[in-house]
């Protein structure tokens, strides 16, 4: 971990206000009430891994909330996962009350109020993810923020053990690795919300199917557009990267594919009429996004076995 934050050398009075600072620092504002009238003793070790930060923390009895004035003042718009190794927490958020035992997930969303009740000393690990880098549907998200998850449930038992060791002791590592790292988790996290989304039945698969409906439908609008890629049809349905490739891993198609794959029916559409002749080969390229008319003339001819200008004198599109 690059950053230990501990309340031992702290003066008595000081404590409280010295933990808060620290959790504000390793994870979001909040505020801090303490359990108990002894001295209160709490440790957190915080480093960055990749696009992630993760978290150790050891304490005493406590309650940590988050409110709608700390998300004005300071807005953070992360999903954290925490898994708690020792004692007992009850986390609160969006009206639901989630208990957590040793050994089981809590996940919560930073964008909304929440609170954390640790009724006995303790210890979790905490991942804070930006959600751009989670990339899931809302809806998704929104069933498993809130909640706790048993480390004995299908596959939350991988990531809980993949999250303890990775917190335990963050490696040093290049900055590549980390990054590898990083997603790795967030992968795992997705899986996760998927198994879990999937007990939905058809209403999940539905709603699945309906975004890819709606990204299809994105694709054709916007063919000539030499920008569209994969990352911008990602970005225009706030979704990453990685969870476009996962919802098109039943179609048959990568979406790469799938736009070139259009691109090019448009142009052997045009190119097949009988006026094709008053247009230039490249213009029509240019017209459904191929910028590189050498490009378009390799892959045209790969997909229909003839180059433009032969398609053009047969006239074959059928």
């Amino acid at each position: 971990m690059n950053l230990v934050l501990t309340t031992a050398s702290v003066p008595d009075g000081e404590k409280l206000a010295y933990w808060r600072d620290a959790l504000s620092t390793a994870l979001v504002p909040m505020t801090v009430a303490t359990r108990g009238d002894g001295p209160f003793s709490g440790r957190i070790s915080t480093a960055r891994l990749g696009h992630l930060r993760v978290s150790a923390i050891e304490a005493d009895p406590q309650r940590t909330s988050r409110t709608p004035r700390h998300i004005a003042q300071a807005p953070a718009d992360y999903i954290a996962i925490g898994v708690q190794t020792a004692g007992t927490a009850t986390l609160v958020q969006d009206g639901r009350h989630a208990g957590a035992s040793e050994g089981d997930l809590v996940v919560y969303d930073t964008t909304r109020p929440y609170s954390l009740d640790y009724p006995e000393p303790f210890s979790t690990r905490i991942v804070r993810m930006p959600r751009r880098a989670v990339g899931l549907p809302e809806e998704d998200l929104r069933r498993v923020t809130g909640t706790a998850i048993s480390a004995t449930e299908g596959f939350a038992a991988l990531l809980v053990s993949f999250l303890t060791a990775l917190t335990t002791s963050v490696p040093a590592c290049s900055p590549s690795v980390a990054a590898r790292l990083a997603d790795g988790v967030v992968d795992l996290f997705a899986t996760l919300v998927e198994e879990r989304t999937r007990g939905r039945g058809e209403q999940a698969a539905g709603a699945h199917k309906h975004l890819v409906l709606r990204i299809r439908d994105h694709i054709d609008r916007n063919l000539g557009d030499p920008a569209l890629t994969p990352q911008t049809v990602a970005a225009a349905h706030h979704i990453s990267v990685r969870y476009l490739h996962r919802l098109f891993e039943g179609e048959g198609i990568t979406v790469a594919r799938l736009i070139q794959q259009r691109r090019l029916h448009e142009c052997a559409r045009e190119l097949g009429r009988p006026d094709a002749p008053t247009r230039t080969v490249s213009a029509v390229a240019q017209r459904w996004g191929f910028a590189n008319p050498a490009h378009f003339s390799r892959v045209f001819r790969a997909a229909y076995g003839r180059s433009p200008r032969e398609w053009v004198r047969a006239g074959s599109f059928t």
